[in-house]
């Protein structure tokens, strides 16, 4: 297939860009395009042929459903109804990174929901996302836009290396700037739960339900026959080719223990070491990335994607990465962490 690609100044929109790729979206094609979480690979959310091919060109498993990306407060078309406490989610949050679910309406095709009777539906505040979105005159479906199971793509780089000659069109635009995906929101339970953490955080959401809680079994290993409800419950995520162990514990006994695998293996293994500002001048060998500074977790959440995909280009055997503390953004961000792992953590 022949990918065409485009770049968009984001502070100076050229419409006829932006047309053009909404037309690809009206026909049933594929577009990779910018968000402020992260990229996103979008086609006709009410198309199920068009859908279809999403799943094929990530090679993402059927059982996994997709976001539903809006450009207007006026969903329901889409959903069999709203409650009063997501309106207050909506109008608070909307434009935003935030994914609300709802049962949905027959508009939806089975396989955008993976066959469920809900759906997740969030309108981006990324300009070049809102302007596609109207440009299709549709609903856009789109999980990010990178091969199922990498870490998900902030940079429009990263999108060309996993889906070029696999989709239509590749829209770029500056970087993600919150650099993982969206908070979702379970709204047809009370209280209301979140099935996937992000930078809209549960604390933020309490001050709208204040009972709202997060699904114990998004921070842990999901079993076999676990049917998720929300993109990236149930299969590995975040993944880049080496595989990736968290040490989690006190700070100073997490950098001996790093440095102690790192001398270990020293004579057999190349290894890549996640640090952070405080800490990257404390591992003598490795090849060591920081993340940002750890009072900054705003930082870290937007450098962790770019920062995993970029080990696959130096090929070490095996990467060690510092935990964070589950707390405010810290929870998104260990829930990537520990997915990318495959939950496997040394505690110290």
């Amino acid at each position: 297939m022949n990918t065409k690609i485009v770049k968009i100044d984001e502070n100076n929109i050229d419409q006829n860009m932006i047309n053009d790729a909404g037309t690809v979206i009206k026909q049933g094609g594929l577009v990779a395009f910018p968000t402020e979480t992260v990229y996103g690979l979008g086609a006709n959310a009410l198309d199920k042929i068009a859908v279809e091919k999403i799943f094929k060109a990530k090679g993402r498993p059927q059982d996994n459903p997709l976001i539903v990306h809006v450009a207007s407060l006026n969903i329901e078309h889409l959903v069999k109804e709203i409650p009063d406490i997501a309106k207050e989610i909506m109008n608070k949050y909307w434009p935003g990174p935030i994914t609300l679910i709802f049962n949905k309406s027959d508009l939806i095709p089975s396989i955008t929901s993976a066959g469920l009777d809900t759906v997740g539906i969030r309108m981006p505040s990324n300009i070049i996302a809102k302007k596609l979105i109207e440009a299709s005159g549709t609903p856009i479906a789109a999980p990010s836009a990178n091969i199922s199971g990498r870490p998900s793509p902030t940079e429009v780089e990263s999108c060309i290396e996993d889906l070029f000659g696999k989709i239509d069109y590749i829209l770029g635009g500056n970087k993600s700037k919150v650099g993982v995906e969206s908070t979702i929101v379970d709204c047809t339970c009370t209280p209301l739960c979140i099935l996937r953490p992000g930078v809209i955080t549960v604390e933020m959401l309490r001050e709208i339900d204040p009972n709202i809680y997060i699904d114990k079994s998004i921070m842990s290993k999901p079993k076999d026959d676990f049917k998720p409800k929300a993109p990236g419950m149930k299969y590995r995520h975040y993944a880049p080719k080496s595989p990736v162990k968290i040490i989690s514990g006190d700070l100073e006994k997490t950098v001996a223990k790093i440095n102690e695998i790192v001398q270990t293996n020293m004579g057999n293994k190349k290894i890549g070491i996640i640090a952070t500002d405080e800490t990257k001048s404390k591992y003598p060998y490795g090849t060591v990335v920081s993340l940002g500074n750890r009072n900054k977790l705003e930082d870290v959440a937007s450098n962790l994607f770019e920062v995993l995909r970029g080990f696959d280009s130096i090929d070490v055997d095996l990467i060690l990465s510092e935990a964070f503390e589950e707390k405010g953004i810290g929870v998104a961000i260990m829930n990537r962490l520990k997915k990318s792992a495959g939950f496997d953590i040394i505690k110290v």
